[in-house]
């Protein structure tokens, strides 16, 4: 029997923004050879492994700021880096939030529970499988389950720009699955301030969303003209690693 097609926040934003894209990113082979290695993805990874040992319920020896930055150091990750004064000074910039991060978790006065850390959580619909990988899940003294989603190069975020995000929504519906009877809502931290916005769905608004996240679903992984699709020029085709690829394409047109 084969398995179903998995589904992820990532994957549904990237079709959304570009099917040529998503194609050249989970489809044809040969798009990994044009993928380059992001600094700011090694920066974030290696942020997010730090504060998953910090707020892991289980005992992993990482309590205080100096614990945290000795596990900074061995968890980080050097690819992307244009050079080594870019790669020392995001190095800089990752040990501060670090500490900050770590000095308004000491004094924060909000009694909650992490549940768990850095886990990815599935639900099974008949054409696919939705998945997302939650960064952090607490529950509150009233029973509340806070999702949250750490933002590496964020200094600010809205309760709106909460609101309106896919994989929030995505994460959102996730957990309400495994905890049908508690009430869920979505924090976004940014890091680099420690600014949070939240929101909440109401069952209405999260019964449409996932009749909507269903539909969407269904129309990408039963898409079968990728490979037909011309490529059309958008304004995040310049920063695309597969810009190449599309050039190849006799029907594309870039702008200058």
């Amino acid at each position: 029997m084969a398995r179903k097609p998995i589904l992820s926040p990532s994957k549904i934003t990237t079709y959304l923004a570009c099917p040529v894209r998503y194609r050249w990113t989970y489809i044809d082979d040969r798009g990994k050879w044009y993928l380059r290695s992001k600094s700011y993805y090694s920066f974030g990874s290696t942020l997010h492994k730090v504060l998953e040992k910090f707020h892991n319920a289980g005992d992993t020896g990482v309590e205080t700021v100096d614990q945290a930055i000795a596990a900074y150091d061995e968890n980080w990750i050097d690819a992307g880096f244009s050079n080594a004064e870019e790669m020392a000074e995001a190095y800089g910039e990752g040990k501060n939030i670090i500490e900050k991060h770590i000095e308004r978790e000491s004094k924060r006065t909000v009694t909650s529970e992490t549940l768990f850390v850095e886990r990815v959580l599935k639900f099974e619909y008949d054409h696919f499988r939705l998945v997302g990988r939650i960064d952090r899940l607490d529950q509150h003294e009233d029973g509340t389950l806070e999702i949250f989603d750490y933002k590496s190069g964020r200094e600010s975020v809205s309760a709106e720009e909460v609101a309106d995000d896919i994989a929030m929504a995505c994460y959102q519906l996730l957990v309400s699955k495994q905890f049908p009877d508690q009430n869920v809502k979505a924090t976004i931290l940014a890091l680099r301030s420690g600014e949070q916005a939240s929101s909440q769905m109401s069952p209405d608004e999260l019964s449409t969303f996932e009749e909507d996240i269903y539909r969407l679903g269904c129309e990408i992984v039963s898409s079968d003209d990728f490979y037909d699709r011309v490529p059309v020029f958008k304004p995040l085709c310049r920063s695309c690693d597969f810009i190449p690829l599309c050039r190849k394409h006799p029907e594309f047109e870039e702008a200058t």
